[in-house]
């Protein structure tokens, strides 16, 4: 790689970087090639390592490059610059941030690439409506565009609702005891409470009878969703009901704690908040 004549005026030795390259971003780490990194021309990545000294750039305490964003969705961005094309996870969440990300990184064709999605995802409802109040509440306003009228006129609107696609998201909270260096067996506690978040729509359609709705006081009149917990506490039989109905997990994430149950046999107390999010098409 010839560094010996450059427009920035930096000497050539010090623009001199490695072909692999490792990265920190916001705390996750890539290694990659320096032509990956510089392959789309005028990106915030080609200034770094094209026109700046490798003694600007910010360095971990492992000397790698220091990038402040978010290391999950660099993944993509980095996937992006190798061949210039968007792959993304079926049902991915994260499009709008996505968006601000390529923004950030310039890359104005990437952030073409992803302004369709969301702009298309928000702007109209799952059935072609513009909002998507508690269809239960009294004089809830929709308003619809004709060719989703004429898809309920055929269907009929029992059908169309059975399959209206959305998302219902499942938290719950669980704690076990376990002894001293996980030699006894786990004593596990009963789920108290299994909550839900979705539509008013979906979620009486998967639940039905065996939803409570949560009246919780902060809940403005014209909300989007509605939150409810089941009379039931068996996890398995939730996500029954969610598969019979076509619903399909997307996600989850856990997080947990850890206490002292008692000093003297050094039994812990774990106490996690689980979430489960699911979607049909």
């Amino acid at each position: 790689m010839d560094f010996s004549e450059n427009a920035s005026g930096i000497p050539a030795e010090e623009l001199a970087f490695p072909e692999i390259i490792e990265l920190n971003v916001g705390g996750q780490v890539y290694i990659t090639r320096y032509l990956t990194l510089t392959s789309v021309p005028d990106s915030l990545l080609w200034k770094m390592f094209s026109q700046k000294s490798s003694k600007d750039l910010a360095r971990d305490t492992k000397g790698r490059f220091f990038i402040d964003r978010d290391g999950f969705l660099f993944r993509y961005i980095l996937d992006y610059m190798r061949d210039q094309q968007l792959v993304l996870p079926e049902h991915f969440p994260e499009q709008g941030r996505l968006q601000r990300e390529a923004e950030f990184f310039n890359l104005p064709e990437l952030v073409q690439l992803l302004a369709p999605k969301i702009s298309k995802q928000n702007t109209l409802g799952d059935d072609g409506c513009q909002t998507d109040q508690d269809e239960s509440s009294p004089g809830a306003n929709i308003t619809c565009n004709l060719s989703s009228l004429g898809a309920y006129s055929s269907l009929g609107a029992a059908t169309a609702d059975s399959q209206r696609s959305g998302f219902i998201t499942i938290g719950c909270r669980g704690s076990y005891t376990l002894g001293r260096d996980c030699q006894t067996d786990a004593k596990f506690r009963r789920v108290a409470r299994i909550m839900v978040c979705g539509k008013t729509s979906l979620a009486k359609e998967v639940f039905g009878e065996t939803l409570n709705e949560s009246h919780d006081p902060d809940r403005q009149p014209d909300r989007y969703t509605s939150r409810y917990y089941l009379k039931f506490t068996s996890l398995e039989q939730a996500f029954d009901r969610l598969a019979d109905a076509g619903f399909h997990m997307v996600a989850c994430n856990s997080t947990g704690t850890c206490a002292f149950a008692h000093v003297q046999t050094d039994d812990k107390i774990w106490t996690s908040y689980n979430e489960y999010v699911f979607y049909r098409e």
